[in-house]
């Protein structure tokens, strides 16, 4: 299979992982990755920050078949179907100077916008900070967490969930909907090459936000805004902020238009809802 081509597949899909495709999607990128995939993990993130792999100068990925405690923002249950699901996380250790964190959990959200869109997938949404819609149904989550790295910059494990062809009335909680692939697309790439193609992104975006940060990808991800210039209520840290979206800044900050002037909102323990 050449590097980059995109296997359809039937789901659910209960095959043993074909790491090759992983490595044919990644195609000249495929050395700089290590990738595990276990037929069952309590959270591929709680791994990755427990049992952290030596610094060889690889990118370390861990997927999964069957997530069985998978954590999401604010301590709430990352939800996944064995089959219908692709769940992994990934170790990034940057270079000594790096801004990490500012920014980053959006800059994963943009790789993920950008490789949905280059499969077909129309009206891909980023919702601050960190959850990918297509025309206001989730299809993808993130959470990143810290840990040591490279001098004072920290690393960081980035966990992905993806929708790739969910059970029949299926509901997650607190989403107004929910979506996957093989219902926008008709067919879903494999789990293999879907994994490949978001690595593949993340590695071209994460090179660019090292070296000039989050600003310079901050206009990509703002066409994607899914509550550009609408009414929002931010709640979850006392008093609700209510307002206009306006954006996000250069360090990835949520920006909102009040009627007391521009709140920037830094902290990830909010819930961004339309304010109806």
């Amino acid at each position: 299979m050449p590097p980059g081509t995109v296997r359809l597949s039937s789901l659910p899909d209960n095959t043993a992982p074909d790491l090759s495709a992983v490595a044919a999607a990644l195609g000249s990128l495929a050395h700089d990755f290590s990738v595990r995939w276990l037929e069952t993990c309590v959270s591929t993130n709680t791994e990755l920050m427990t049992h952290t792999p030596a610094d060889d100068g690889r990118i370390h990925v861990l997927a999964t078949s069957a997530q069985t405690g998978g954590r999401g923002r604010r301590g709430r249950q990352w939800l996944s179907w064995p089959g219908h699901s692709l769940t992994f996380s990934s170790l990034w250790r940057f270079t000594p100077g790096a801004p990490v964190p500012a920014g980053l959990s959006l800059v994963v959200g943009l790789a993920l916008a950008l490789t949905f869109e280059k499969l077909g997938v129309e009206g891909v949404q980023l919702k601050w900070p960190n959850d990918v819609l297509v025309h206001g149904h989730k299809l993808a989550g993130v959470l990143v967490e810290l840990t040591p790295g490279r001098g004072r910059t920290m690393a960081a494990v980035v966990g992905i969930g993806i929708n790739i062809g969910l059970p029949a009335g299926v509901h997650i909680p607190e989403q107004a909907g929910v979506s996957d692939l093989t219902h926008e697309l008709g067919h879903a790439p494999s789990r293999e090459a879907l994994l490949g193609l978001v690595l593949a992104e993340l590695h071209g975006l994460f090179q660019t936000y090292a070296v000039a940060g989050f600003d310079a990808l901050r206009g990509a991800w703002q066409q994607h805004n899914a509550f550009a210039s609408l009414p929002v209520r931010i709640s979850g840290e006392g008093k609700d902020i209510v307002g206009t979206c306006v954006g996000v800044d250069e360090d990835g900050a949520l920006l909102i238009q009040g009627d007391s002037g521009l709140v920037r909102i830094l902290s990830g323990e909010v819930s961004l809802r339309p304010n109806t």
